[in-house]
């Protein structure tokens, strides 16, 4: 919800469409829980412990590209599932609001731990929002730019897009047919929703320690007596 929902920048809401709940007067009435902020503290605990137990670089790493794809696969299914932020509007907000994510994973280096690729697909989504729908040229520069969202996401999108003012139109049928033309060599698999439940295997490397064992020093006062050095 916060990803989709938390309004950085004011003044984008515009008039929701008519029969939807305004669900981010959750956030307005004071709820944190559903606020970036709040997705971000969470972050920022997990990585501090995870550094101050001293896990290994490459964990870490494997942990936040696991986060990172479940934070997608949660919002984008999110986004396929409600009409009420499909809109122009809330394309600005998501991309806005996955910005700070990424600036997030710049701050903690961890550019490099695919963390980042995991929010492809909801990037181009927020990018979707966002395009011209009108022409056969339009249609084109969509189907280039969405290669990491399946046709029925993409047609799904497009069907759900709701104008929240006068300056919007909303997308005709043949426009989306005109999309399903350009997308029928693709061979997608037949998937809407993500699966976020999905798990990355985890790799664990090998780092020995620099301390040598006949250098440790047993304290007294841990009564292991009974062990030898070797």
């Amino acid at each position: 919800s916060a990803v989709l929902e938390n309004e950085s920048i004011q003044g984008l809401s515009g008039v929701k469409p008519m029969g939807y709940r305004n669900r981010s007067s959750s956030m307005a009435d004071g709820d944190s829980s559903y606020s970036l902020d709040a997705i971000i503290r969470q972050l920022n605990t997990f990585h501090s412990i995870m550094c101050d137990q001293g896990l290994d670089p490459e964990i870490v790493q494997q942990v936040f590209k696991q986060l990172f794809y479940m934070i997608n696969a949660v919002a984008l299914n999110n986004l396929l599932l409600r009409k009420d932020v499909c809109s122009w509007s809330t394309g600005m907000q998501l991309r806005f609001n996955i910005s700070q994510l990424e600036e997030w994973l710049r701050g903690k280096n961890l550019q490099q731990s695919g963390a980042a690729q995991m929010l492809e697909p909801l990037i181009q989504a927020a990018q979707l929002l966002q395009l011209k729908k009108k022409t056969s040229e339009d249609a084109e520069a969509i189907c280039s730019l969405c290669t990491s969202l399946t046709t029925q996401q993409i047609v799904k999108i497009l069907n759900l897009y709701t104008p929240v003012n006068e300056f919007e139109e909303r997308v005709t049928v043949a426009f989306i047919r005109d999309i399903q033309a350009h997308l029928q060599e693709r061979n997608d698999p037949p998937q809407l929703l993500l699966d976020f439940k999905h798990t990355f295997p985890v790799l664990f490397p090998f780092n020995p320690s620099s301390i040598t064992m006949d250098s440790i020093h047993l304290p007294a006062a841990l009564n292991l007596e009974f062990l030898n050095k070797v």
